[in-house]
């Protein structure tokens, strides 16, 4: 059989049909009815012209008709695009653009958005433009309620295909023609540009990494796994596909269980989950509350994290509780799909200051740390970290250019076609022999003629007594002492932590040229919509406190000029 990924669902359902898959604000769904549904929904977009290779948007909530609608799209051979539908429209536009989707999978949430797009001008002056036909992308509506309860589905468009329409297809299995090459989906990044970046994952980078992943950890059947991360994040691909893969249960955290941080935990107590897997900054509230008894979630056997680093302190504070979890470290951007190093934490870090590596590749994947030559890094010595291997994606999407920037030829491969991927993060070789990560290459600074590396502030200040969290960022400046150093902290609560104190605790850590000379108190540090701490809102937050002290000061010259002027007259 070749190796696709809907072929785990089917191998499920026949094996186990009534056993549930996806758990979702209580309501169970079998494996069958997975996969009953989503070979409905695959001859659907074939009935609406969809072939081997086309894209397909999904403007979708999480939910067990999301996973529908992910297997359906890739039974009909076509490749998935999850949209956030908080994204303002005309990012939507500029993907849905890019991806020249032939069908849009949308439920009552994204009404409001596809109106807009209609409005717009959008969905009606057609998205696709090739041989086959130039109209817009034809709608599937995946719930029973209508566009916007007044009896009026979308216009501009043509008509869409109903959930009602769906139930009468048959049910049995579909033939498909993909490949393991072939796109699975295609998740959009942040551009520097603005434009967001598309990231192709093939069935095969998928299939790589969940195989390994379910041996290593020995996922079984008889676990209950996580769904936190949103299904443009690709942290759920792992949630999604190694549930399935293994044939456990999937609990789909509802949004507003990550609200409060008792809320988060009675969750995981009451879905009695063997398996967490989240960004850190999901978990980092439970630890701010101290809303944990100890030895407590006693089914949890699994804690992993991704995404960015876990603040020392809280993640001590999380093993402290929780003895009997093993924790760990996974490391990987999204054009590496999902994951490519691992490090299984031995013990509690013995102190705030403690560096956790991201350990060593994992099976069939390279990390080197190369000099700007391309030579390997001594141990010890900073270098860029690459990424070669079979998780690699063939590229961004329709963007040549960028591609060859990043996903350069291997000096050290074995064969021409072998590639490795600029990640962009700096990194040293341990005298443990793992890799630590010591930040972005684009978050190194020159300051006073100093080269300094922000992590390393930010290491310093969340180890500081009474810090919860901390977020540090530069800020381009007028000066010739180079950017300006500013930290965001989120003291304990009930803790009155001044800047001041912390200023003098860092200074023990830290030389004087590195220590932040802007700071700023938060209630909780403010994350983008994959969870993880958006230090774009920071710089924001302090060009805004910068602007605002400007006017001050100008006010208070214009004050005292004009006192002055009026005593020249006298």
């Amino acid at each position: 059989m070749i190796a696709r990924m809907q072929n785990w669902l089917t191998t499920q359902a026949q094996r186990r049909p009534e056993a549930t898959a996806v758990v979702f604000r209580g309501q169970p769904t079998t494996y069958g009815a997975l996969e009953q549904a989503s070979n409905r929904l695959a001859r659907a977009l074939r009935m609406a012209g969809c072939t081997r290779g086309d894209r397909v948007g999904l403007l979708l909530p999480k939910s067990a008709k999301s996973l529908i609608a992910m297997f359906g799209v890739l039974k009909a051979d076509c490749a998935y695009v999850p949209i956030d539908a908080a994204s303002p429209v005309a990012r939507i536009e500029r993907i849905l653009q890019s991806c020249e989707c032939r069908c849009l999978l949308a439920e009552q949430s994204a009404a409001s958005l596809l109106n807009a797009l209609i409005a717009n001008g959008f969905l009606s002056n057609g998205l696709v433009a090739n041989d086959r036909t130039a109209s817009s992308p034809r709608i599937i509506w995946m719930d029973r309620a209508e566009m916007d309860g007044g009896g009026n589905l979308p216009r501009g468009a043509e008509a869409p295909l109903l959930w009602e329409d769906l139930q009468g297809l048959p049910d049995s299995p579909v033939e498909s023609r993909n490949d393991p090459n072939d796109p699975a989906h295609i998740l959009f990044t942040s551009g520097s540009t603005g434009t967001p970046k598309g990231v192709p994952i093939t069935h095969s980078n998928v299939i790589h990494f969940v195989r390994w992943a379910v041996a290593y950890f020995g996922i079984s059947r008889a676990d209950r796994i996580s769904g936190h991360p949103p299904l443009h994040f690709d942290l759920s691909t792992f949630d999604i596909y190694g549930t399935i893969a293994a044939g456990a249960q999937l609990h789909l955290l509802p949004p507003e269980a990550s609200v409060l941080p008792h809320w988060l935990a009675d969750f995981i107590r009451d879905s009695e989950l063997t398996q967490w897997f989240s960004v850190p900054s999901a978990l980092l509230p439970m630890a701010k509350f101290d809303v944990l008894e100890q030895n407590d979630f006693p089914a949890l056997e699994r804690l992993l994290w991704c995404g960015e680093k876990f603040p020392t302190p809280a993640l001590r504070y999380l093993m402290r509780r929780l003895p009997h979890v093993t924790f760990v470290n996974l490391y990987g951007p999204t054009e590496a799909t999902i994951a490519s190093s691992y490090y299984r934490v031995p013990r509690c870090p013995e102190d705030n200051t403690a560096e956790i590596p991201i350990g060593q590749a994992c099976h069939g994947e390279t990390l080197l740390v190369l000099d700007d030559q391309m030579n390997p890094a001594a141990p010890g010595e900073v270098g860029d970290l690459y990424i070669g291997g079979a998780g690699l994606s063939p590229g961004y999407w329709q963007d040549p250019e960028k591609t060859a920037e990043v996903f350069r030829p291997n000096p050290y491969g074995s064969s021409p076609a072998d590639r490795i991927y600029k990640t962009g993060d700096l990194a040293r070789i341990g005298d443990d022999g793992m890799i630590y990560l010591l930040g972005r290459s684009d978050s190194q600074i020159k300051s006073r003629g100093y080269r300094i590396e922000l992590g390393e502030i930010e290491a310093a200040v969340q180890a500081a007594p009474g810090v919860q969290d901390a977020s540090v960022v530069a800020l381009d400046s007028d000066g010739t002492e180079g950017p300006t150093i500013c930290c965001a902290y989120v003291p304990v609560p009930g803790l009155n932590l001044a800047p001041a104190i912390l200023k003098r605790e860092t200074s023990r850590f830290l030389p004087h040229y590195m220590i932040p000379a802007r700071w700023m108190v938060l209630d909780c540090m403010p994350h983008n919509s994959n969870g993880k701490t958006d230090r774009g809102q920071i710089r924001e937050r302090f060009r805004k406190q910068s602007g605002e002290s400007q006017m001050a000061a100008q006010g208070s010259s214009v004050q005292s000029g004009s006192k002055e002027t009026h005593a020249h007259a006298r």
